[in-house]
C-alpha cells in the first residue's frame, strides 16, 4: 500500500514539474512592465483605437513570393493608400528569436514590403498617411 500511495504521489510531482517546465520555456514574456502605468493610459489608448476605427483603413498582411512581409493598404473605400510610412515590429511568437525592426518601403501602389527571415512572425504595423496614423498587427509563416 505504500508503494501505491508513494508512486501515485510521484507521478503528481513529475506531472506538475513537467508541466510547469513546458509552460516557462514557451512563455514569451510580459505584455506591459508596469500594470499600474498601463491602467493610466487605458483610456487614451481606447481613443486612439476608436480614431484608427472610424479611418476604416484596411490592411491585409502577408509574405510574397520573395519572401518579404507585405501589406496590402487600403482605405474606406477600398482605394489604395500611397506615400505612406510604414514601420513594423516583427516578433516571435514564442519568443525565440530577438525582435526585428522593419521598415517597409512601397512597392505598387498600397504594397508596401520589407524583407523578412523565414518562419512564423508576428507584426505589429504603425501606418502614417494623410496626417493620420493607424495600426494593425498580424502574423506571416
Amino acid at each position: 500500500m505504500a508503494l501505491i500511495l508513494i508512486s501515485f504521489f510521484a507521478v503528481v510531482v513529475g506531472v506538475n514539474l513537467l508541466m510547469a517546465r513546458f509552460a516557462s520555456s514557451t512563455f514569451g514574456g510580459v505584455v506591459v512592465e508596469n500594470s499600474y502605468v498601463a491602467s493610466q493610459q487605458f483610456n487614451g489608448w481606447l481613443k486612439q483605437a476608436s480614431a484608427e476605427q472610424a479611418l476604416g483603413w484596411k490592411g491585409a498582411i502577408a509574405r510574397d513570393d520573395e519572401g518579404r512581409a507585405t501589406l496590402q493598404l487600403l482605405d474606406k473605400e477600398s482605394k489604395p493608400i500611397s506615400a505612406a510610412k510604414v514601420i513594423a515590429v516583427a516578433e516571435h511568437p514564442l519568443g525565440r528569436r530577438p525582435t526585428t525592426a522593419l521598415v517597409l518601403h512601397e512597392t505598387r501602389p498600397g504594397t508596401y514590403a520589407a524583407p523578412l527571415e523565414a518562419g512564423r512572425w508576428r507584426l505589429r504595423i504603425t501606418v502614417e498617411a494623410q496626417g493620420k496614423a493607424w495600426r494593425t498587427m498580424g502574423e506571416v509563416l
